[in-house]
């Protein structure tokens, strides 16, 4: 079961995001681990996942599992479009040794209740018994997932353990902090008001570039990592994330998947003149 603070780590690209930059995952997950963190989620949103190819995606997932080595928990999303491609990566996931496996809704099309129960059971049958983990984030897939389907889920697939909520605001997270269901809210400014209805922790983008921050919040109710991320947000995010691990001596290079853009040259700029600030 995962447990405390998880950082949605970004994924080091280069070629101007054309390529993995293997070189920097080492020293990417010292980072993390020095940040204090329980784990990472590999290959979420902030991560880009669902940008790259299965066979990087792969890739990715051995790389964060082999430079962690089991100093801290690996969760790996492996959300597709395609049930067939879900089944295989997080049947992979398994294989690779990851500590669990989430999984997003596909966008796109409109399913009903008997499809997404489908989508799911296969993607967590295909991990059992690793732990599993619906991933709900409105903003992304275009529709929430529905009470009467996370129980039907339920009901058939015994290694569901919980879900990352990254909805907003809270009384979207509210539904999903069902019992006996582990729950980890995503929006950093909601994290205290979900730990205090019940939530199990906090799957953070913010905690990609300032572990140590997201980490003081949860353990110890104290920092303000809301103005933390909105000072990444006013900026092309998973670009501004990777810039500010690379600032704080991380060889992490800017460049992102397209259609996500890099930073421009003054963005870049007023981006450091913030990072110096803090």
């Amino acid at each position: 079961m995962l447990k405390g603070v998880l950082a949605a780590a970004v994924t080091p690209l280069q070629e101007e995001g054309t390529a993995l930059d293997e070189d920097a995952f080492g020293a990417y997950a010292d980072f993390l681990v020095a940040g204090g963190l329980d784990g990472i989620l590999a290959l979420g949103t902030t991560g880009e996942g669902i940008l790259l190819t299965l066979e990087e995606r792969r890739r990715v997932a051995r790389l964060f599992l082999d430079t962690v080595a089991g100093r801290i928990q690996v969760a790996v999303h492996c959300g597709a479009q395609t049930t067939a491609d879900t089944v295989r990566l997080a049947q992979d996931s398994a294989e690779a040794g990851a500590d669990a496996v989430a999984v997003i809704g596909p966008p796109y099309y409109a399913f009903d209740e008997e499809s997404l129960v489908r989508h799911f059971v296969a993607a967590a049958t295909a991990c059992a018994p690793l732990p599993f983990y619906l991933y709900e984030f409105r903003a992304r897939t275009g529709y929430s997932l529905p009470a009467s389907a996370i129980e039907r889920i339920r009901d058939e697939a015994p290694n569901l353990a919980g879900l990352k909520v990254s909805n907003s605001p809270f009384e979207d997270v509210e539904p999903f902090l069902i019992e006996g269901l582990d729950v980890f809210v995503g929006s950093e400014p909601l994290i205290l008001e979900g730990l205090d209805k019940g939530a199990a922790g906090a799957v953070s983008g913010l905690a990609a570039a300032f572990p140590e921050a997201v980490v003081r919040l949860v353990r110890e109710r104290s920092g303000d990592v809301a103005k933390l991320r909105a000072g990444l947000e006013r900026f092309p995010f998973q670009a501004a994330a990777k810039h500010a691990v690379g600032q704080r001596g991380v060889p992490v290079r800017d460049d992102v998947r397209a259609p996500l853009r890099p930073l421009s040259a003054e963005e870049g700029s007023e981006l450091d003149t913030w990072l110096a600030s803090l």
